[in-house]
C-alpha cells in the first residue's frame, strides 16, 4: 500500500505517519500544500491519498482517479467537504477518522465556564488595570440547566464530564443512549431549547442540521441563554445569532467554529486584511468568544486522526469498512 499524505503537518502529525508507517508497514509520501489540481501529479503511482477538511469535488477527484487513486481518507470525523456520491460513481471509496472524544468535549466545558464567568471581559478589563467588581458577576454552572444536542462520542462524553458539576442535564438526539440515560434526562428538541440555560452542540454538519439553530430555535430559548459551538459552523445560523446577540437573546456565544470560516482557519493571516463581516461583527462583541476552530486539537487526537486515516485506507482494501463512509 502507497498512500500520500496532501496538507501534513510536519511539525505535529509527521512524526505519527512515520511511526505508523513503521507499524503498519505501507509507504508513503506528503505535502504540505493542500490538493489541488496543480499538484495531483504527486499523487501518481500511490494507491490513496489522506486529506484534512480540503473541498474535494467532481473535477479533483476524477484527476485523481485518472492517477490511479482508489481510496481517500480525511483526518476529521466529517466528511461533508467530500462529494461522497461523485466519489462512488467513478469506483472510488473514501473514510474518515475517529479519534479521542475528550479533545472537544473538555473544551466545550473551558468554553461553557469561560462564558459563565465572563472571562474574556474580565481579562480585557485586567489588561487595562481594572480590577473593579462591577459588570463582571457570573453564574455558576453547577445550578445552571446544560442542553446537549446530540449525543454521539463527543456529545455523551460531554453529558458524563458534565455530570460531575451537578448541573441539571438535558439531552437532544436522533439516536438515544442508555449510558447518556444515567446522567441527563432525554427530551424533546423544544424542551431542550426552551429549558436550557446553556445549550451545546455536538451534531454532524450535514444537510440535514444546516440552520439546525435558526430565527424560529432562537425565540424558543430562555433570555440571556449561552450557546456553545464546537461542532460545525453551519448548525446556526450566523445572521440570526447575531440577531440574538444584539437583542439580548443570547447572553453569551462561545464558538469554535462558524459559518464562513473555510480559507482563514489553519492558515496563517496576520498581515493580511479580511473579507469576512460575518467574523468582523461577532469579534466586536465582549460577550463572543470565537477560537479558531481547535477543539479537537490535543497531542492524542492528533495521533488518533493519523493513525485512524491510516486504518480507515488498510480497512477499505483488505475488507473492514468500519470507517468507510457511504
Amino acid at each position: 500500500m502507497k498512500i500520500f499524505f496532501y496538507a501534513l503537518r510536519e511539525y505535529d502529525e509527521k512524526k505519527y505517519v512515520e511511526k505508523f508507517a513503521e507499524q503498519y508497514s505501507f509507504e508513503y509520501g506528503f505535502t504540505s500544500d493542500y490538493p489541488s489540481m496543480y499538484n495531483v501529479d504527486l499523487a501518481e503511482g500511490y494507491d490513496a491519498i489522506s486529506i484534512i477538511n480540503n473541498p474535494m469535488y467532481p473535477e479533483i477527484l476524477d484527476a485523481f482517479h485518472k492517477k490511479g487513486i482508489k481510496y481517500i481518507s480525511t483526518r476529521s470525523i466529517g466528511y461533508e467537504h467530500i462529494d461522497i456520491k461523485y466519489a462512488h460513481s467513478i469506483g472510488m471509496r473514501a473514510a474518515h477518522v475517529v479519534y479521542s472524544p475528550n479533545s472537544v468535549a473538555n473544551y466545550a466545558i473551558m468554553l461553557m465556564l469561560m462564558a459563565c464567568r465572563n472571562m474574556p471581559w474580565i481579562m480585557k478589563k485586567a489588561d487595562c488595570q481594572d480590577y473593579s467588581l462591577k459588570g463582571k458577576v457570573g453564574k455558576e454552572l453547577s445550578t445552571s440547566t446544560v442542553g446537549v444536542i446530540g449525543t454521539g462520542n463527543i456529545g455523551k462524553t460531554v453529558v458524563k464530564h458534565l455530570s460531575g458539576f451537578r448541573c441539571r442535564i438535558l439531552a437532544y438526539s436522533c439516536y438515544e443512549d442508555e449510558e447518556v440515560k444515567k446522567y441527563a434526562e432525554y427530551v424533546s428538541f423544544d424542551e431542550l431549547l426552551t429549558n436550557s440555560d446553556i445549550i451545546t452542540l455536538h451534531v454532524p454538519g450535514n444537510a440535514e442540521n444546516t440552520h439546525l439553530i435558526d430565527e424560529a430555535a432562537f425565540k424558543k430559548m430562555k433570555d440571556g441563554v449561552i450557546i456553545v459551538n464546537t461542532a460545525r459552523g453551519l448548525i446556526v445560523d450566523t445572521q440570526t445569532l447575531i440577531a440574538a446577540l444584539k437583542s439580548g437573546k443570547v447572553g453569551f456565544a462561545a464558538l469554535d467554529t462558524f459559518e464562513g470560516e473555510a480559507g482563514l482557519y489553519y492558515l496563517n493571516k496576520e498581515t493580511e486584511k479580511l473579507d469576512n463581516d460575518n467574523m468582523a461583527v461577532l469579534k466586536s462583541f465582549p460577550n463572543v468568544i470565537l477560537s479558531p476552530h481547535m477543539a479537537f486539537y490535543t497531542e492524542q487526537a492528533v495521533s488518533d486522526m493519523v493513525e485512524n486515516s491510516i486504518k480507515g485506507i488498510l480497512g477499505l482494501e483488505n475488507g473492514d469498512n468500519s470507517l468507510e463512509v457511504m
